[in-house]
């Protein structure tokens, strides 16, 4: 909007145009709200207020309504008149009995004994002298202590409002003597339909998607928003539009996203280093890419979480791809934000940023693969089960079998030889390795060599009599005995097991010698 001064021109930004004028009009603060328009409704006035939250949420501009609630001629009540001298005076930012101060340029005791000094000269032509000093936290240790004095009892005529966005580095000796209001962040849907209204004011056409975007990405801040909305503006041609922000912005894009992912969940590296090359020549930058990847992930996790909020989503959900939701479960989902996450730590630091991006991708493409410890470690303890080894009272192949418990070794002490190993207790083997060395060599002193059945291979030998039991051997066998189902990943550590430890077909006793 455009201002007429001396015959020119002057462009006024949204946020100061925007500014509320009332305290109804302050958006996302109900609590504030309320509790201010009752204080001043009931005549209740403090002497001190302490307006707390993070930028951009309004507590400059409620400071400045309840200053001209205070001293507007109809007043003090709710809703000031907007008409009166002092109403306008206040507005306008030149009246005598609003003073604001910046804490961050006033922080010494000279500044505060300048305040004590000057409160004692009553208003000049309203009801309250009130002082609006905006970053309080910013002062000194020494201008709080002398401040202390005059907030506890003031002059009846005097009000300190006081705004910070750090809390915690106000003295609680302060706080103690101050109404404390918490502002909070304005939600994505108030900022998103203040920017509609905003839109329909100046006749910008918009698209709601653009809009959004402008909205989430303003944190909740409302000055925020309405400053990236006048640059959005300043380049759309009176058509806001969500592509042409992407392409001004150097911004991703969701469909680019779920390309990408796409490509990362089928294992295609090679297509995925040619859309991640793409994006990049398009002018994204690097550290906007991980953001943008990182909040992607982090979306897609929420969605199998079952939130399908759009404010927390960023997009609606039918918009995420539905194959790489299948695809991956929770806990890939925390896996690749993890990688994300330390991708972005590590940028800072590395020889080339391309190269930990190229990385990250190639560990993406085979996320699908990826397994927890949670998964292996059941995985594991399923494996040992069907080979026989993990519960002792499970009965394997017509056998009860007692599985080996492995002993912690013995450090030696200073200055003496190591004891040699105990052996193992009857119906306790020692290791898997240990009990089969032992029973070999047992097998080579009892027992004389017997032919070999029909269905072992040659060169084996095997005692005689049926009521022998072969030794643990590693045949490589076609058929295995009946085993309980296991899902895919016990199969492969049961693979695993076979081709890289023993094959059994039965169990010794655990005495060391064949039943």
């Amino acid at each position: 909007m455009a201002l007429q001064t001396g015959g020119t021109a002057k462009f006024e930004v949204t946020a100061t145009r925007r500014r509320p004028r009332t305290l109804d009009e302050l958006a996302g603060q109900e609590f504030v709200v309320s509790t201010l328009k009752n204080s001043l409704k009931e005549r209740t006035i403090a002497h001190a207020y302490l307006f707390s939250g993070p930028r951009g949420c309004g507590k400059t501009s409620a400071a400045r309504i309840l200053a001209r609630s205070l001293n507007c001629e109809q007043g003090p009540g709710p809703v000031p008149c907007g008409v009166c001298a002092n109403c306008r005076e206040i507005a306008a930012g030149s009246s005598l009995n609003v003073i604001e101060i910046d804490g961050a340029s006033n922080t010494s005791v000279n500044d505060v004994r300048q305040i004590r000094d000057e409160v004692l000269f009553p208003p000049q032509n309203g009801n309250y002298k009130v002082y609006i000093i905006d970053e309080v936290h910013m002062l000194s240790t020494n201008a709080f202590n002398a401040l202390l004095k005059t907030i506890e009892e003031p002059p009846p005529y005097i009000v300190f409002i006081f705004a910070t966005t750090e809390l915690h580095k106000v003295p609680a000796t302060i706080k103690s003597r101050c109404q404390q209001f918490a502002f909070r962040l304005i939600p994505i849907e108030t900022i998103k339909a203040i920017l509609a209204d905003v839109c329909a004011e100046i006749k910008v056409e918009a698209e709601d998607e653009a809009l959004f975007w402008i909205a989430r990405e303003s944190t909740g801040s409302l000055r925020d928003a309405f400053t990236l909305f006048d640059q959005v503006v300043s380049f759309s041609g009176g058509h806001i539009r969500a592509e042409l922000i992407r392409e001004k912005l150097g911004l991703v894009g969701l469909e680019r996203l779920n390309e990408l992912a796409e490509a990362c969940v089928e294992g295609d590296l090679m297509r995925g280093f040619d859309l991640f090359d793409r994006i990049l020549s398009a002018g994204v930058a690097i550290e906007q890419f991980v953001i943008d990847l990182a909040a992607y992930y982090r979306s897609l996790l929420l969605l199998k979480n079952s939130v399908t909020r759009e404010s927390l989503l960023g997009y609606p959900a039918e918009r995420f791809s539905a194959k790489v939701l299948g695809a991956l479960d929770s806990g890939r989902l925390e896996r690749a934000l993890e990688l994300l996450l330390a991708c972005y730590r590590d940028i800072r630091y590395s020889v080339s940023p391309r190269f930990e991006l190229e990385i990250l991708v190639s560990k993406l493409s085979w996320l699908k693969d990826w397994v927890s410890p949670a998964e292996l470690t059941a995985a594991v303890e399923e494996a040992r089960k069907a080979l026989g080894t993990g519960n002792p009272g499970r009965p394997f192949a017509g056998r009860e079998f007692v599985p080996a418990r492995e002993t912690p070794a013995r450090m030696p002490e200073p200055n003496r030889p190591m004891e040699p190993a105990r052996a193992a207790e009857p119906g306790r083997p020692a290791s898997l390795s240990e009990e089969f060395r032992r029973r070999m060599a047992a097998k080579e002193e009892t027992r004389e060599p017997a032919p070999m059945p029909a269905d072992t291979r040659p060169g084996q030998d095997q005692g005689a009599g049926d009521e022998d039991i072969p030794m643990w051997s590693t045949l490589n066998r076609t058929e295995l005995p009946e085993e309980p189902p296991l899902d895919p990943l016990a199969q492969r550590v049961l693979r695993i097991f076979r081709g890289t430890v023993v094959s059994t077909e039965t169990a010794v006793s655990p005495a060391g010698r064949s039943e």
